[in-house]
Protein backbone atom coordinates (compact mmCIF):
# COMPACT_ATOMS: atom_id res chain seq x y z
CA UNK A 1 0.00 0.00 0.00
CA UNK A 2 1.65 3.28 -1.11
CA UNK A 3 1.96 5.81 1.65
CA UNK A 4 3.85 8.97 2.35
CA UNK A 5 7.48 8.55 3.27
CA UNK A 6 8.99 10.70 6.00
CA UNK A 7 10.99 13.60 4.64
CA UNK A 8 14.62 13.52 5.66
CA UNK A 9 13.68 17.08 5.95
CA UNK A 10 11.48 16.28 8.59
CA UNK A 11 14.48 15.48 10.49
CA UNK A 12 12.63 18.55 11.67
CA UNK A 13 10.23 16.08 13.31
CA UNK A 14 13.04 14.29 15.10
CA UNK A 15 14.63 17.56 16.14
CA UNK A 16 11.32 18.74 17.54
CA UNK A 17 10.36 15.48 19.23
CA UNK A 18 10.78 17.11 22.61
CA UNK A 19 8.31 19.82 21.52
CA UNK A 20 5.43 17.44 20.86
CA UNK A 21 6.19 16.45 17.25
CA UNK A 22 5.43 12.97 16.02
CA UNK A 23 8.04 10.29 16.70
CA UNK A 24 6.45 7.55 14.60
CA UNK A 25 8.95 7.95 11.73
CA UNK A 26 12.55 7.17 12.44
CA UNK A 27 14.50 7.75 9.22
CA UNK A 28 14.44 9.44 5.83
CA UNK A 29 13.67 6.17 4.07
CA UNK A 30 11.03 4.94 6.46
CA UNK A 31 7.41 4.70 5.39
CA UNK A 32 4.49 5.53 7.57
CA UNK A 33 3.20 2.56 9.48
CA UNK A 34 0.32 4.15 11.33
CA UNK A 35 -2.36 6.67 10.48
CA UNK A 36 -1.17 10.18 11.25
CA UNK A 37 -2.85 11.63 14.31
CA UNK A 38 -5.10 14.63 13.75
CA UNK A 39 -3.31 17.96 13.81
CA UNK A 40 -3.12 19.64 17.18
CA UNK A 41 -5.11 22.69 18.14
CA UNK A 42 -2.72 25.61 18.73
CA UNK A 43 -4.79 26.73 21.70
CA UNK A 44 -4.11 23.52 23.59
CA UNK A 45 -0.54 22.64 22.55
CA UNK A 46 1.63 25.74 22.66
CA UNK A 47 5.31 25.21 21.92
CA UNK A 48 8.15 26.30 24.17
CA UNK A 49 9.26 29.91 23.89
CA UNK A 50 12.21 30.58 21.59
CA UNK A 51 15.64 30.39 23.15
CA UNK A 52 16.65 33.46 21.14
CA UNK A 53 13.95 35.72 19.74
CA UNK A 54 15.48 38.08 17.17
CA UNK A 55 13.19 37.24 14.27
CA UNK A 56 13.22 40.68 12.54
CA UNK A 57 17.03 40.62 12.45
CA UNK A 58 17.00 36.95 11.38
CA UNK A 59 15.04 37.92 8.28
CA UNK A 60 17.97 40.03 7.03
CA UNK A 61 21.35 38.41 7.75
CA UNK A 62 24.41 40.31 6.51
CA UNK A 63 27.03 37.87 5.24
CA UNK A 64 29.79 40.45 5.62
CA UNK A 65 29.50 40.29 9.40
CA UNK A 66 30.21 36.54 9.51
CA UNK A 67 33.62 34.84 9.37
CA UNK A 68 35.22 34.61 5.93
CA UNK A 69 36.38 31.15 4.91
CA UNK A 70 40.06 32.08 4.40
CA UNK A 71 41.01 28.51 3.55
CA UNK A 72 39.54 27.06 6.73
CA UNK A 73 37.59 23.81 6.94
CA UNK A 74 34.15 23.50 8.45
CA UNK A 75 35.78 21.92 11.48
CA UNK A 76 38.04 24.95 11.88
CA UNK A 77 35.14 27.38 11.40
CA UNK A 78 33.18 25.48 14.04
CA UNK A 79 35.92 26.28 16.56
CA UNK A 80 34.83 29.93 16.39
CA UNK A 81 31.47 29.25 18.02
CA UNK A 82 30.68 29.88 21.65
CA UNK A 83 27.95 27.21 21.84
CA UNK A 84 26.18 24.69 19.64
CA UNK A 85 22.68 24.38 18.18
CA UNK A 86 20.75 21.59 16.52
CA UNK A 87 20.10 21.57 12.76
CA UNK A 88 16.69 20.26 11.67
CA UNK A 89 16.41 19.93 7.89
CA UNK A 90 13.15 21.04 6.28
CA UNK A 91 13.97 19.96 2.71
CA UNK A 92 15.10 16.56 1.51
CA UNK A 93 15.02 16.53 -2.32
CA UNK A 94 18.25 17.69 -3.93
CA UNK A 95 19.82 17.29 -7.37
CA UNK A 96 22.89 19.10 -8.76
CA UNK A 97 22.37 22.82 -9.22
CA UNK A 98 21.59 25.80 -7.03
CA UNK A 99 19.11 24.43 -4.50
CA UNK A 100 17.11 25.59 -1.50
CA UNK A 101 18.32 24.18 1.81
CA UNK A 102 15.74 24.90 4.49
CA UNK A 103 16.10 24.18 8.19
CA UNK A 104 15.16 25.03 11.75
CA UNK A 105 17.58 25.69 14.61
CA UNK A 106 16.97 24.75 18.22
CA UNK A 107 18.76 24.31 21.49
CA UNK A 108 19.26 20.82 22.93
CA UNK A 109 16.03 21.32 24.90
CA UNK A 110 14.05 22.03 21.71
CA UNK A 111 13.66 25.80 22.12
CA UNK A 112 13.82 27.66 18.80
CA UNK A 113 16.60 30.02 17.80
CA UNK A 114 15.80 33.08 15.68
CA UNK A 115 18.79 35.30 14.90
CA UNK A 116 20.88 36.24 11.84
CA UNK A 117 22.19 33.02 10.28
CA UNK A 118 24.37 31.89 7.36
CA UNK A 119 25.32 28.51 5.95
CA UNK A 120 28.69 27.11 4.81
CA UNK A 121 29.04 24.11 2.49
CA UNK A 122 31.86 21.61 1.84
CA UNK A 123 32.45 18.06 0.61
CA UNK A 124 33.34 17.03 4.16
CA UNK A 125 33.98 18.66 7.54
CA UNK A 126 37.75 18.51 6.99
CA UNK A 127 38.02 19.48 3.31
CA UNK A 128 39.35 22.90 2.32
CA UNK A 129 36.79 23.49 -0.45
CA UNK A 130 34.39 25.39 1.82
CA UNK A 131 31.90 27.69 0.08
CA UNK A 132 29.99 30.47 1.81
CA UNK A 133 28.80 32.13 3.84
CA UNK A 134 25.41 31.91 2.14
CA UNK A 135 22.65 34.03 3.72
CA UNK A 136 19.85 32.00 5.31
CA UNK A 137 17.09 34.49 6.03
CA UNK A 138 14.36 33.37 8.42
CA UNK A 139 10.93 33.27 6.77
CA UNK A 140 7.99 33.86 9.14
CA UNK A 141 5.20 31.30 8.96
CA UNK A 142 2.58 33.31 10.83
CA UNK A 143 -0.55 34.85 9.27
CA UNK A 144 -3.22 37.27 10.44
CA UNK A 145 -5.89 35.79 12.74
CA UNK A 146 -8.58 35.77 10.06
CA UNK A 147 -6.49 33.35 7.96
CA UNK A 148 -5.62 30.88 10.72
CA UNK A 149 -7.12 27.41 10.66
CA UNK A 150 -7.62 24.95 13.49
CA UNK A 151 -4.50 23.17 12.18
CA UNK A 152 -2.31 26.28 12.25
CA UNK A 153 0.11 25.03 14.93
CA UNK A 154 3.40 23.89 13.41
CA UNK A 155 5.64 21.45 15.28
CA UNK A 156 6.89 22.90 18.53
CA UNK A 157 5.20 26.25 17.90
CA UNK A 158 7.63 27.09 15.09
CA UNK A 159 7.46 30.75 13.99
CA UNK A 160 9.84 30.81 11.02
CA UNK A 161 12.01 28.62 8.81
CA UNK A 162 15.53 29.37 7.55
CA UNK A 163 16.48 28.81 3.90
CA UNK A 164 19.67 29.31 1.90
CA UNK A 165 20.27 28.97 -1.83
CA UNK A 166 23.45 26.91 -2.24
CA UNK A 167 25.36 25.47 -5.23
CA UNK A 168 25.37 21.66 -5.16
CA UNK A 169 27.88 20.72 -7.82
CA UNK A 170 27.44 16.95 -7.95
CA UNK A 171 25.58 13.96 -6.62
CA UNK A 172 26.73 12.78 -3.21
CA UNK A 173 26.74 13.96 0.38
CA UNK A 174 27.78 17.47 1.40
CA UNK A 175 28.52 18.74 4.90
CA UNK A 176 27.01 22.01 6.05
CA UNK A 177 27.62 24.30 9.00
CA UNK A 178 25.29 27.09 10.07
CA UNK A 179 26.57 30.01 12.11
CA UNK A 180 24.16 32.25 14.00
CA UNK A 181 25.02 35.65 15.50
CA UNK A 182 23.82 36.33 19.02
CA UNK A 183 24.65 38.83 21.72
CA UNK A 184 26.69 36.12 23.42
CA UNK A 185 28.71 35.03 20.40
CA UNK A 186 28.31 32.63 17.50
CA UNK A 187 26.17 29.51 17.62
CA UNK A 188 27.08 26.63 15.32
CA UNK A 189 25.08 23.69 13.98
CA UNK A 190 26.45 20.98 11.65
CA UNK A 191 24.34 19.04 9.18
CA UNK A 192 24.39 17.10 5.91
CA UNK A 193 22.75 17.35 2.49
CA UNK A 194 22.36 14.24 0.31
CA UNK A 195 22.23 15.04 -3.42
CA UNK A 196 20.78 12.55 -5.92
CA UNK A 197 21.92 12.42 -9.54
CA UNK A 198 18.37 13.08 -10.74
CA UNK A 199 14.76 13.30 -9.60
CA UNK A 200 11.49 12.66 -11.44
CA UNK A 201 9.78 15.55 -9.61
CA UNK A 202 9.05 18.38 -12.09
CA UNK A 203 11.51 21.25 -11.77
CA UNK A 204 11.66 24.93 -12.65
CA UNK A 205 11.46 25.50 -16.40
CA UNK A 206 9.67 22.23 -17.08
CA UNK A 207 6.02 21.70 -17.98
CA UNK A 208 4.13 19.98 -15.16
CA UNK A 209 1.84 16.98 -15.65
CA UNK A 210 -1.52 17.96 -17.12
CA UNK A 211 -3.51 16.64 -14.15
CA UNK A 212 -7.14 17.06 -13.21
CA UNK A 213 -7.48 18.32 -9.64
CA UNK A 214 -10.58 17.98 -7.52
CA UNK A 215 -13.41 20.51 -7.71
CA UNK A 216 -16.83 20.64 -6.02
CA UNK A 217 -18.38 18.91 -9.03
CA UNK A 218 -15.81 16.08 -9.08
CA UNK A 219 -16.62 15.21 -5.44
CA UNK A 220 -20.37 15.81 -5.86
CA UNK A 221 -20.32 18.71 -3.43
CA UNK A 222 -18.65 16.80 -0.57
CA UNK A 223 -16.34 19.50 0.78
CA UNK A 224 -14.78 17.03 3.25
CA UNK A 225 -13.20 15.25 0.25
CA UNK A 226 -11.80 18.50 -1.14
CA UNK A 227 -9.92 19.68 1.95
CA UNK A 228 -9.10 18.62 5.49
CA UNK A 229 -8.60 22.24 6.52
CA UNK A 230 -10.95 23.65 9.16
CA UNK A 231 -12.51 25.93 8.17
CA UNK A 232 -12.42 24.67 4.55
CA UNK A 233 -10.40 26.68 2.04
CA UNK A 234 -11.87 27.70 -1.31
CA UNK A 235 -8.91 26.84 -3.58
CA UNK A 236 -10.84 24.30 -5.67
CA UNK A 237 -12.89 26.41 -8.07
CA UNK A 238 -11.27 25.01 -11.22
CA UNK A 239 -9.25 21.95 -12.19
CA UNK A 240 -5.53 22.40 -12.81
CA UNK A 241 -5.78 21.12 -16.40
CA UNK A 242 -8.45 23.71 -17.18
CA UNK A 243 -6.12 26.65 -16.56
CA UNK A 244 -2.65 25.21 -17.29
CA UNK A 245 -1.04 27.28 -20.06
CA UNK A 246 -3.78 29.90 -19.82
CA UNK A 247 -3.02 31.81 -16.63
CA UNK A 248 -0.57 31.77 -13.68
CA UNK A 249 -1.26 29.05 -11.11
CA UNK A 250 -0.22 28.25 -7.56
CA UNK A 251 -0.64 24.49 -7.00
CA UNK A 252 -0.28 23.40 -3.37
CA UNK A 253 -0.18 19.76 -2.29
CA UNK A 254 -0.93 19.59 1.43
CA UNK A 255 -3.14 17.84 3.96
CA UNK A 256 -3.65 20.08 7.00
CA UNK A 257 -5.31 17.46 9.21
CA UNK A 258 -3.30 14.36 8.22
CA UNK A 259 0.12 15.90 7.72
CA UNK A 260 3.16 13.73 8.49
CA UNK A 261 5.45 16.76 8.52
CA UNK A 262 2.99 18.79 10.63
CA UNK A 263 3.69 21.93 8.60
CA UNK A 264 0.78 21.58 6.13
CA UNK A 265 -1.57 23.58 8.32
CA UNK A 266 0.65 26.69 8.54
CA UNK A 267 1.64 26.44 4.86
CA UNK A 268 -1.99 26.17 3.73
CA UNK A 269 -2.90 29.15 5.90
CA UNK A 270 -0.15 31.14 4.17
CA UNK A 271 -1.73 30.17 0.84
CA UNK A 272 -5.15 31.34 2.03
CA UNK A 273 -3.73 34.68 3.14
CA UNK A 274 -1.82 35.24 -0.12
CA UNK A 275 -4.81 34.16 -2.20
CA UNK A 276 -6.46 37.38 -1.07
CA UNK A 277 -3.36 39.46 -1.86
CA UNK A 278 -2.98 38.00 -5.37
CA UNK A 279 -6.70 37.73 -6.16
CA UNK A 280 -7.41 38.06 -9.88
CA UNK A 281 -3.76 37.54 -10.85
CA UNK A 282 -3.08 33.90 -9.93
CA UNK A 283 -5.35 30.88 -9.70
CA UNK A 284 -4.81 29.11 -6.37
CA UNK A 285 -5.38 25.34 -6.31
CA UNK A 286 -5.10 23.14 -3.23
CA UNK A 287 -4.93 19.38 -3.69
CA UNK A 288 -5.08 16.96 -0.77
CA UNK A 289 -2.59 14.10 -0.41
CA UNK A 290 -4.53 10.88 0.31
CA UNK A 291 -7.27 9.13 -1.64
CA UNK A 292 -10.54 10.00 0.09
CA UNK A 293 -8.46 11.79 2.75
CA UNK A 294 -7.73 8.36 4.20
CA UNK A 295 -4.03 7.45 4.61
CA UNK A 296 -4.91 3.75 4.45
CA UNK A 297 -6.01 4.24 0.82
CA UNK A 298 -2.64 5.58 -0.27
CA UNK A 299 -1.60 8.64 -2.23
CA UNK A 300 -3.86 10.46 -4.64
CA UNK A 301 -3.11 10.01 -8.37
CA UNK A 302 -2.25 13.71 -8.60
CA UNK A 303 0.57 13.19 -6.10
CA UNK A 304 1.80 10.19 -8.06
CA UNK A 305 1.72 12.11 -11.33
CA UNK A 306 4.15 14.63 -9.80
CA UNK A 307 6.22 11.78 -8.25
CA UNK A 308 5.70 13.25 -4.78
CA UNK A 309 6.25 11.12 -1.67
CA UNK A 310 6.34 13.90 0.94
CA UNK A 311 4.31 16.95 1.85
CA UNK A 312 3.75 19.81 1.50
CA UNK A 313 4.87 20.94 -1.97
CA UNK A 314 4.16 24.18 -3.82
CA UNK A 315 4.50 24.65 -7.59
CA UNK A 316 3.88 28.03 -9.20
CA UNK A 317 3.30 27.94 -12.94
CA UNK A 318 3.58 30.82 -15.41
CA UNK A 319 0.87 31.63 -17.93
CA UNK A 320 2.95 29.85 -20.58
CA UNK A 321 2.52 26.55 -18.69
CA UNK A 322 6.05 26.12 -17.29
CA UNK A 323 7.05 25.86 -13.62
CA UNK A 324 8.32 29.20 -12.33
CA UNK A 325 9.18 28.08 -8.77
CA UNK A 326 8.80 25.12 -6.46
CA UNK A 327 9.03 24.85 -2.70
CA UNK A 328 9.31 21.68 -0.63
CA UNK A 329 8.59 21.09 3.04
CA UNK A 330 8.39 24.04 5.40
CA UNK A 331 8.26 27.55 3.98
CA UNK A 332 6.82 30.87 5.04
CA UNK A 333 5.17 34.01 3.74
CA UNK A 334 8.21 35.55 2.05
CA UNK A 335 9.26 32.53 0.00
CA UNK A 336 5.65 31.78 -0.94
CA UNK A 337 5.20 35.37 -2.14
CA UNK A 338 8.46 35.22 -4.13
CA UNK A 339 7.27 32.00 -5.80
CA UNK A 340 4.02 33.72 -6.80
CA UNK A 341 5.87 36.74 -8.16
CA UNK A 342 8.08 34.43 -10.24
CA UNK A 343 4.96 33.07 -11.95
CA UNK A 344 3.87 36.60 -12.86
CA UNK A 345 7.09 37.59 -14.63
Amino acid sequence: MPQLRTLSALGLIALLAGCGASQSHSSSTATTTTTQAPASNPATTPGPPPAISELPAAEHPATGTFPAVKGRTLTQLARLVSSSAQFGAATGTFTPGTRRVAFALTTSSGAFIYAPTVLYLAKSPTSHDVAGPFPAPADPTGVAPQYRSKQNAGPGGIQAIYAAQVPLSRAGTFSVLTLTQTAHGLLGAPGEVAVAASSPIPDVGQRPPDIATDTPSSVHGNVALLTTRQPPDDMHAVSFNQVLGKRPIALLFSTPQLCVSRVCGPVTDVAVSLEHEFAGRITFIHEEVYVGNNPQKGLRPQMKAFHLETEPWLFTISANGTIAARLEGAFGVNEFRQALEAALR
